[in-house]
């Protein structure tokens, strides 16, 4: 699988005999990479084995469409499952509370294009799958599930138990779970006093520090070709996260259909094939970089050309790439001197 970035930072270290651990495992259906620099390999082991399960307990607990075990739903599964039957409350975690509210207010910012209520829809375009192969949508299906309008803010969370008050609604917390995962790590490591670390989860990517004298660097993926089109520096406690219609997605009748859906209209969005953000740390009391690197990229996505940069806007989103399905580059003024082209010469727009 390819990578949604790609990891630029450790292709010479084998030269240096640097102090850097890396380690690479798969968790949310996708490649995970630990790079931990300046610690010996048994300290950086540890720590990296127990992000690891860290990442292993969150996907088991959030998965929104597999069982954890044969007889055993996920706790975000059961949550679905509850919410079938409108208004019956069921028990759930501190934590999976937090992350509702947290991914609810998310939602409201991005006037729902951030929607993680929608699974009916991913699953009905066959998105809930390890495999995307080609289908046949069931249209009728589609126009019912958008006249129901399941939201985040149908979901009542009280006294340690959530129902939802409408009952189409399917949680899917696929565009947030990772960028969760990063913050617990990056978290974690600063408990244990790690000075320098990198965090990639499929492309959403975090940092810690730096690598050596240098700035961690990560190379943001082309939607079209197997190589990176341009690199980033990333400073401490910065994350960055990219959208993309080239990973999830199947060809049918020439025509490509990828795993980002337009809530509006219930249909995978055509106008776009990615979009990079680049989150700076924040406040302790608001989404942290991680959640954030991985759900803004999402709204500007699916937003239309002319409103790109207010739904940026509307999560705080200073720094973004969009590059649409004419191939054509547009970058945020305060993006523009932080990307370092690979080839020469590119033309871009810059956006307001």
């Amino acid at each position: 699988m390819r990578y949604l970035l790609l990891l630029l930072t450790l292709l010479l270290t084998s030269c240096f005999n640097e102090p850097l651990y890396h380690s690479q495992s798969y968790v949310f259906g996708t490649l995970v990479d630990i790079s931990i620099y300046g610690e010996s390999d048994e300290h950086a082991r540890f720590l990296a084995n127990h992000i690891l399960d860290d990442f292993q307990k969150l996907h088991h607990q959030l998965h929104a469409w597999k069982p954890v075990s044969q007889n055993q739903l996920s706790e975000l599964g059961q949550l679905n499952a509850a919410f079938q039957q409108a208004n019956s409350p069921t028990p759930i975690s501190p934590a999976l509370a937090a992350m509702l509210e947290d991914a609810t207010e998310l939602s409201i910012k991005s006037n729902g294009l951030f929607n993680p209520a929608i699974g009916h829809l991913i699953s009905t375009w066959g998105f809930q799958r390890d495999e995307f192969t080609a289908i046949a949508v069931d249209e009728a299906a589609v126009k019912n599930l958008l006249h129901a309008q399941p939201r985040m803010t149908d979901i009542v969370i009280k006294d340690n138990a959530a129902y939802s008050t409408n009952p189409t609604v399917k949680l899917d917390l696929g565009g947030y779970a990772k960028g969760y995962a990063l913050d617990i790590a990056v978290a974690y490591l600063r408990k244990e006093h790690v000075k320098n670390a990198l965090i990639n989860i499929g492309g959403n990517i975090i940092a810690l520090g730096k690598h050596g004298d240098s700035p961690w660097r990560v190379g943001v993926q082309h939607p079209r070709q197997p190589t990176a089109i341009t690199t980033l520096a990333l400073a401490d406690g910065w994350a960055v996260g990219t959208s993309g219609d080239y990973q999830r997605y199947f060809m049918l009748n020439g025509k490509r259909y990828c795993h980002i859906i337009d809530p509006r209209t219930g249909y995978p969005v055509e106008h776009t094939q990615s979009v990079t953000v680049l989150v700076p740390p924040q406040p302790l009391n608001q989404s942290q970089a991680g959640v954030l690197s991985d759900v803004a990229s999402k709204p500007i996505f699916i937003e239309t050309p002319e409103n790109r940069s207010k739904a940026a806007q509307a999560l705080g989103i200073e720094n973004f790439m969009v590059i649409d399905d004419k191939a054509r580059i547009f970058v945020s003024k305060n993006m523009v001197n932080k990307l370092n082209w690979l080839t020469p010469n590119v033309q871009f727009t810059t956006l307001p």
